[in-house]
């Protein structure tokens, strides 16, 4: 249950943003990841969606993710939902967002989905890297500025979470020094492109099909990348019809070898997971430097 203090926080904090009384009728408990509770909250103003967690844990978690969302939401190229407000009651932080009720996928969802990424990513920067940091699932995502996409590459994505998972004797000595290796080599391996606004985590338990039958992107890990990022993530645990790929690529085609390069851009995922749940994702890690 939502406690009483979490409730009149979220009520003031609603009510304030909404411009009109808010009263929460009812709290329904719904499934969300692993991380935060996830809840609908009926109120007099219809249905809101509600992210907690425990703020002596991540104290800026849901500051930085609705940094993202916003990011994300101010191009106006693909749904996105809306956050409303943020704070924290107790040991407790929220996030409340726009409910976005489920839908049937429109006869050309993944076409449509596809142009939308397509257009996303030609949102683009200077540098590559976001003006802070911020979180992929649990763990820090470093976004420190660089105009060189290896670089960044390596010191933000590869190496802060190889030292993690080595310090955390997650990985051996041979398999931290294959990869300090092969980020020597990341200039030679990707082709250079100018930086692109990605998703950062784009798998397909983070995108809904909406009531109008479009694509709904949520729980980014927004940053300014190398736009293969967001294509090797939506392949790394499946769920995306081939017709979003022949789209993206009839749209945007991807320099020549980015076949080769899927494994080296899905590294720091299977590297989140390493630090998170260990396990096959370090076979994962072994068989992909085995291949590069």
């Amino acid at each position: 249950m939502i406690d009483e203090i979490t409730k009149r926080e979220l009520t003031d904090l609603l009510s304030a943003q909404l411009s009109v009384k808010i009263l929460i009728n009812h709290a329904e408990r719904v499934h969300g990841g692993d991380i935060n509770e996830t809840w609908r909250i009926e109120t007099n103003e219809g249905p809101f969606f509600l992210k907690l967690n425990d703020v002596r844990r991540f104290p800026d978690m849901f500051f930085r993710e609705r940094e993202g969302l916003e990011e994300l939401r101010q191009t106006h190229i693909i749904h996105v939902p809306k956050p409303l407000c943020h704070g924290t009651a107790g040991h407790q932080a929220f996030l409340v967002m726009e409910h976005v009720e489920k839908g049937t996928a429109a006869p050309d969802f993944w076409e449509n989905f596809a142009a939308s990424l397509a257009r996303l990513h030609q949102q683009t920067q200077p540098f590559f890297g976001l003006r802070t940091a911020n979180y992929i699932g649990s763990i820090k995502q470093y976004n420190t500025p660089y105009t060189s996409w290896p670089v960044f590459f390596a010191f933000n994505r590869l190496m802060p979470l190889v030292k993690m998972a080595y310090d955390a004797h997650r990985m051996e000595k041979n398999m931290l020094e294959k990869l300090e290796a092969l980020c020597k080599r990341l200039p030679e391996l990707f082709p250079d492109e100018a930086p692109s606004l990605l998703h950062g985590d784009l798998w397909s338990g983070n995108f809904m099909v909406n009531a109008q039958g479009r694509a709904c992107i949520f729980d980014p890990a927004v940053y300014y990348g190398h736009r293969e990022m967001d294509l090797a993530m939506t392949r790394l645990f499946g769920g995306f019809d081939t017709r979003f790929y022949y789209t993206y690529h009839a749209i945007r085609p991807l320099a020549p070898g980015w076949q080769q390069r899927i494994g080296l851009c899905q590294l720091y995922p299977l590297l989140v997971h390493v630090n998170l749940f260990g396990g096959s994702y370090y076979n994962d890690v072994k068989e992909i430097l085995n291949g590069v």
